[in-house]
């Protein structure tokens, strides 16, 4: 999604960086702060990544004094390599050419709004540093090693952060962590998240650190800060039913698929249907979910959360078992009966286009209903479960034997 281009750097010269756009439009800038390794193939990634977000996405080569276009990957060699130019990088130069990024992206024809930063190990740190110094109007920092050493700049910080630390950072370890949260306690607008057993690197997918969970909620939390700050916006809740209504309205699935990323992918948790990749979810789409559903398929509604990256929607699925089923219930011929299942979908999102959806339902509930599964001496029920969702004072505890007994007994 980018390319590198030139930009004036601090105190006369030029330096080299990489620039991803929006697929269209204009939107808010990231100056994107690089690891020990340089501009590589991750920084690039995330820079693609946050122009899909809707940012325009700046990574300067911030070697450029040592050595130009430092690329490096994660080898033994490359390591080493790496910690000899952070050993001589000047980050006094380093945070003056951070401000002339800034100043750079601000001037690029396809930003529009605030600049924030965000950075990875030393990046991470700069990311600090920037806030305090390089006129960003936000900050993220990716397990920054040494803030806990630049705490006196705290007061120079007027915006709003994120910082992320790993449980088991060998590099910034949980005293250096401890020192930040009790330096940063009375600043409510700055947050910082531990990952417990994460280590250093613990967000790149190229390492062995790779967590892809946490990587994953901490780029939810660095995205809503972004959000809140910067924006761009996006109307999640009206994308997500546009979605819908091509899947269970109008049937269309060239439609449908056009509401998703390049690479999407679905997963029907209980049964572990659906696809990876644009080519396996239309197939999917296509022959196994938007053409197979009853006819009187319907969507109730039951409450709606909307973050800054994804929708959960907690609702009723209700259908006659008609036809059958392959995403729902593969291998299964219809058998007439009537089910109301509750469901839950977690909608992620990149930008203004849905990037996957976690289907839940309760299969056992869907059995239960078809006559498939006899609920007898089982903790499972049938239509009670939906009915008790829109009804909380329908009776609890139905499937407990011993509720009775704890009846009259002392509390506390």
């Amino acid at each position: 999604m980018g390319k590198f281009i030139t930009i004036p750097a601090a105190g006369g010269g030029k330096m080299r960086a990489y620039v991803a756009t929006p697929e269209k439009g204009s939107g808010p800038g990231i100056v994107v702060l690089q690891e020990i390794f340089g501009v590589n193939a991750y920084i690039r990634e995330i820079c693609d990544l946050y122009a899909a977000e809707g940012y325009v996405a700046m990574a300067p080569d911030l070697f450029w004094r040592l050595e130009k276009n430092v690329d490096l990957g994660y080898g033994e060699d490359d390591f080493k390599r790496a910690f000899d130019l952070y050993g001589r990088f000047d980050v006094a130069k380093g945070v003056r050419d951070i401000a002339a990024a800034v100043k750079a992206l601000r001037r690029h024809p396809r930003q529009a709004g605030r600049v924030g930063a965000l950075g990875f190990c030393l990046g991470g740190k700069l990311a600090w540093l920037a806030a305090a110094h390089a006129g960003v109007d936000c900050a993220v920092s990716y397990y920054g090693v040494g803030i806990e050493k630049e705490l006196k700049l705290a007061p120079r910080i007027k915006v709003p952060m994120v910082l992320h630390f790993g449980g088991a950072d060998r590099f910034v370890p949980p005293a250096a962590v401890a020192r930040i949260r009790k330096a940063l306690a009375r600043r409510p607008d700055i947050e910082i998240y531990d990952y417990p057993g994460c280590d250093h690197a613990f967000a790149s997918n190229g390492r062995p650190q790779f967590d892809k969970p946490a990587a994953g909620m901490a780029h939810s939390r660095s995205l809503a800060l972004l959000r809140r700050t910067m924006g761009p916006h996006f109307n999640l809740s009206a994308l997500w039913e546009q979605h819908c209504h091509h899947e269970f309205a109008a049937r269309d699935v060239p439609a449908t698929m056009k509401t998703m990323v390049d690479n999407p992918y679905v997963n029907h948790v209980p049964t572990m249907t659906g696809g990876v990749g644009a080519k396996h979810l239309a197939r999917f789409y296509q022959h196994h979910f938007v053409n197979v559903n009853p006819a009187d398929t319907k969507l109730v509604p039951v409450s709606r959360t909307v973050g800054a990256d994804r929708v959960v929607d907690e609702m009723l699925f209700c259908f006659t078992h008609d036809r059958e089923m392959d995403f729902m219930l593969p291998g299964v011929k219809p058998t007439g009966e009537y089910v109301e299942v509750p469901t839950v979908a977690i909608v992620g999102f990149r930008g203004d286009k849905i990037w996957h959806e976690h289907i839940y339902w309760d299969q056992a509930s869907v059995l239960v209903q078809l006559g498939l599964l006899d609920p007898a001496g089982l903790p499972v029920a049938g239509i009670e479960t939906a009915k008790k969702l829109v009804d909380e004072t329908l009776p609890s505890n139905t499937l407990m034997a011993r509720w009775t007994e704890s009846a009259g007994k002392p509390i506390g």
